[in-house]
């Protein structure tokens, strides 16, 4: 078998990416701030620079000798400037300090109309002078200045924030990518906890919005698996059970028609059969709870109108009757035979439970600025008390008002749930105020 290269982490990719992101913006920003600010800059200070340097040239050469010294002490202490007479041109040395002195000697070649080059010397004081000759008049002057007016260095400065930019961002790429990834990692070892057949910790539904669903709609399916996985174990459990009644029956009916046959005893045995395929029936029912099938738009009225039609000789043999109120403006986008499926079962229920008058309702529910609806089968039998409501939903569960309701096994409210979950609604089971119980599923309303 072909060993299985091994991928490359989420962290680690999505930190290579938002690195070579950053460093991008870096590099286009720092070339931006050279281009359009530092060198311009420089071009503008040397070309003062250049022009300081000529004009003091020539202000010296038209001074009265007498007042020279003081204007060149002058120079030496404002702008760090000397000048020394009858210099001869440096001649080229290929000296090379930086944009700067290169962007100076452009500047005295537009002046000069020639080119001008720099020599280094080093002063008494230990500090470095560039110098260059230029004309004054009828004889030529050398001016220098310190080499500490260059000691600015755009590009080092540069290499530095680079350096220090990357180390950061290197560091924030990381950060950020573990930020990113560790909501997806949960949900990969929540997932992962799941397939192993174990029962994982509800994922914390925050961060990005995306994010957030992801872990709503992930801890929803969690839920529906443990409460699907929990209602297989009550369905066998129950059904083992309910069957052992009808087959002790059975088989002390078979024993009595070995010694004494007759029609009661044959009766009897025809009402177990019945019983257990009724049973096996609505566990079949239960099983389908998850098929699937495409959602349509409903007149929610007219289809309620219809069910309760549908249900009108099971209500006339149980003394009931069956009445409607909704609003005729109403529309839902559901599985009709889903939706089917879960009204009959709460009406079976009513009509089984709680004979009398049951209401079909269907009213906009209070989530309706989210678009839902909500339809009740509501009735004024015993109902369910207020401590078993939380588990009347379960498979098998009967309360103490069905208890020895003939043909019921506690699987038609277990099939609503089922149905509900499968689909996206929600039920709520409700006393009614002056007795009875009302049965409410909420679905979405018509797009």
């Amino acid at each position: 078998m072909p060993r299985r290269r091994a991928r490359e982490g989420l962290a680690r990719l999505y930190a290579r990416w938002l690195l070579a992101l950053f460093v991008t913006l870096e590099l286009v920003t720092a070339a931006a701030v050279l281009a359009f600010v530092m060198l311009p800059m420089a071009q503008r200070a040397a070309d003062d620079l250049a022009g300081l340097m000529v004009l003091s040239a020539q202000t010296w050469s038209e001074l009265p000798p007498e007042t020279r010294p003081s204007f060149e002490a002058e120079l030496v202490r404002n702008h760090r400037l000397m000048l020394r007479p009858d210099m001869p041109s440096p001649v080229d040395t290929r000296l090379r300090h930086g944009p700067y002195l290169y962007f100076l000697e452009r500047a005295f070649e537009r002046r000069l109309g020639h080119e001008v080059f720099f020599a280094e010397q080093s002063a008494a004081d230990g500090r470095r002078w560039l110098w260059t000759s230029l004309p004054a008049g009828e004889r030529r002057i050398g001016v220098g200045f310190d080499y500490g007016r260059m000691r600015t260095q755009p590009l080092g400065a540069i290499a530095v924030a680079l350096a220090v930019g990357l180390l950061l961002v290197g560091l924030l790429s990381w950060w950020l990518a573990r930020r990113i990834v560790q909501p997806v990692a949960r949900l990969e070892a929540a997932a992962a906890q799941m397939a192993a057949g174990e029962r994982p910790d509800p994922l914390p539904e925050t961060g990005p919005r995306e994010l957030a669903d992801l872990a709503h709609h992930f801890n929803r399916m969690a839920r529906q698996v443990r409460e699907l996985a929990d209602a297989r174990t009550t369905l066998f459990a129950g059904v083992s059970h309910d069957l052992r009644t009808p087959l002790a029956r059975m088989r002390l009916a078979i024993e009595m028609l070995a010694i004494k046959p007759g029609p009661a005893l044959l009766a009897q045995l025809e009402r177990d059969v019945e019983e257990m395929n009724a049973l096996i029936g609505q566990m079949l029912e239960v099983a389908r709870g998850l098929s699937t099938e495409a959602p349509a738009d409903l007149d929610l009225c007219a289809w309620l109108h219809a069910r309760a039609r549908a249900h009108e000789a099971p209500a006339r043999a149980a003394a009931s009757r069956i009445d409607v109120h909704c609003d005729d403006t109403l529309r839902v986008h559901v599985p009709p035979a889903m939706l089917g499926r879960v009204v009959d079962n709460l009406v079976t229920n009513a009509l089984r439970y709680a004979p009398g008058v049951v209401e079909l309702r269907a009213e906009s529910a209070q989530e309706a600025a989210q678009g839902r609806v909500r339809i009740g089968v509501l009735d004024r039998g015993p109902g369910i008390s207020q401590a078993q409501l939380p588990t009347a939903l379960r498979p098998f569960h009967r309360g103490a008002s069905g208890a020895d309701a003939p043909g019921g096994f506690g699987l038609g409210l277990a099939i609503v749930q089922q149905l509900a979950l499968a689909n996206g609604w929600k039920v709520s089971l409700s006393q009614r105020e002056g007795g009875g119980l009302a049965a409410w599923v909420t679905v979405s309303a018509s797009l």
